[in-house]
């Protein structure tokens, strides 16, 4: 190809890519749109109120806290190559009474982490669809500013609510395409006694914590029982906070053909709605627990995405 006709496809493919461009930046798609406004950042968060926090309050008849978080170790069962690395150091002043009159010495940390390790919440600028994120947040703002940061969700303090999908399907644990719907989760609440609401927290008991992620870890972090995307539409519909369980990803993997992610894609980015990610249930569950107070405070790391957390409930 000579000289000229170089320059000519050269300027044809820039003129292609500036039009295209241009078509992105004026197309816009509803779901971009938040029903709490343009600044909106929150999401479902949004349906928390005092009153809702004094109704959980109600809830609370023993006092008994559960932890629903995990250990975060290096062994721990994280998904795809998420590693947590710590290492203890001697304390910036080790040995702070040189002359040896109280031999007070110190130790501190330094952590190499991703975020999504261990019991965890994702945070809507973790994943979108098509470079758009919660209330139509382009990729490149995530990128490059501190946008849907997992630092700006306040405390969670509501309603939460567990349903046994081990009781549902009859079994321990469910398995491999036990992959719950709406109306596999509409039956479960019928037959367990409780009600979703808006406001609320939705944890599912699934057994697939119990079962693999000790005995078989591979298999925990890469496959798994869970959630599909009707019912995921279906709980965003009755106004949840967010929704978990004790899978290392929520929803159904392997994922549907053409829909990887798309339990994700749906509450995080286009219902504004928190995952909650390997949440231990076992406990609630072993204690036959349907409600309780739910309460979580995240840490505020800036700039995040993703947090690791222990959430607790108050029975």
């Amino acid at each position: 190809m000579d000289i000229l006709k170089r320059m000519v496809l050269a300027v044809a493919l820039a003129a292609c890519s500036e039009g295209a461009i241009a078509q992105e930046a004026t197309h816009t798609e509803p779901w971009w749109n938040s029903p709490w406004g343009e600044a909106d950042r929150l999401g479902a968060v949004n349906n928390l109120t005092p009153e809702g926090v004094k109704r959980a309050s109600d809830l609370v008849r023993t006092g008994k806290v559960y932890a629903l978080g995990v250990p975060t170790a290096p062994e721990s069962a994280a998904y795809g190559t998420r590693k947590y690395q710590v290492e203890r150091t001697p304390g910036p002043n080790a040995n702070f009474t040189s002359d040896g009159s109280q031999r007070v010495t110190s130790f501190d940390e330094r952590i190499t982490s991703s975020m999504g390790i261990g019991t965890q919440i994702d945070g809507f600028g973790h994943l979108g669809v098509d470079h758009h994120y919660y209330n139509g947040i382009t990729g490149k703002e995530v990128a490059t500013s501190r946008a849907l940061q997992t630092a700006d969700i306040p405390p969670l303090v509501t309603r939460g609510v567990l349903i046994d999908m081990t009781k549902y399907y009859g079994k321990p644990s469910l398995a491999l395409g036990d992959n719950y719907g709406r109306v596999e989760i509409e039956a479960a609440m019928r037959a367990q006694g409780v009600t979703v609401g808006k406001g609320d927290v939705v944890l599912f008991h699934t057994g697939w914590m119990a079962a693999k992620m000790l005995a078989d870890k591979d298999v925990y972090r890469s496959s798994e029982p869970g959630i599909t995307e009707d019912g995921a539409i279906f709980l965003a519909d009755l106004g949840v906070v967010a929704i978990g369980s004790d899978t290392v990803a929520l929803e159904a993997l392997p994922s549907p053909p053409g829909k990887v992610f798309i339990v994700h894609q749906t509450l995080l980015a286009k219902r504004g709605v928190h995952v909650l990610e390997t949440i231990d249930t076992n406990q609630l569950a072993a204690d036959n627990i349907r409600e309780f107070m739910f309460v979580l405070g995240i840490p505020r790391f800036v700039g995040t995405v993703q947090m690791v957390i222990n959430p607790v409930a108050i029975t």
